[in-house]
């Protein structure tokens, strides 16, 4: 958190700020700073196939998230019964965590300068992720790599999806709005003969 004007201010607002809006208006010949994108919300999910059998994973992945959120997690039902799976509509199957404004900020701080440099033989984040709209879906295999997780009380290591939702229009420019805020993506590789 950086202190301006007397109210603390999350580190990666300041470089969105100061360092990102002039580099992508430049970029993207934008005349007016408004049109330049921005990071909307970040979504967090966790599926817990187990809970219909045994409500204990469902809290352990509640409390989990809700520790490398900052932010209390809901749990998400099921919408309609799948009889292969034992599934009936209604039975909680994960949880989830929606992070705006601040916490949004400082949890995408933490995941790029902290947890995603922990993964094991780490090269960069997958430049295809993104859905044709602007938004990037990262997919963390285990929920540890967060050093808030004491991993004495996990139950069981599951991974959890990171949804980036941004305001921009094309795949373009959330690439270019992510990678100026520091998101480590892999290196494009040519094309070997």
């Amino acid at each position: 958190m950086v202190k301006e004007n007397e109210q603390y201010v999350p580190r990666l607002y300041v470089r969105y700020k100061k360092e990102t809006i002039p580099f992508l208006m430049k970029r993207f010949n934008y005349k007016n700073p408004m049109q330049v994108p921005k990071i909307n919300k970040v979504v967090l999910n966790i599926g817990v196939g187990e809970a219909t059998q045994d409500e204990k994973f469902l809290e352990g992945a509640i409390r989990d998230l809700t520790i490398i959120a900052g932010q209390k997690a809901v749990a998400t039902k099921a919408r309609r019964s799948i009889s292969n799976f034992k599934l009936r509509a209604g039975v909680p199957i994960g949880c989830c965590v929606t992070l705006r404004r601040w916490k949004m900020y400082e949890f995408l701080d933490r995941l790029l300068n902290i947890a995603i440099p922990r993964v094991r033989d780490f090269r960069g984040v997958n430049n295809d992720a993104f859905d044709g709209k602007g938004n990037y879906t990262l997919g963390i295999r285990e929920q540890i790599i967060f050093p808030e997780i004491n991993y004495d009380k996990v139950v069981k290591i599951r991974g959890l999806n990171v949804s980036i939702v941004t305001s921009a229009r094309t795949d373009e420019e959330a690439y270019e709005l992510l990678k100026a805020l520091g998101m480590p993506f892999k290196k494009k590789e040519s094309p070997t003969i």
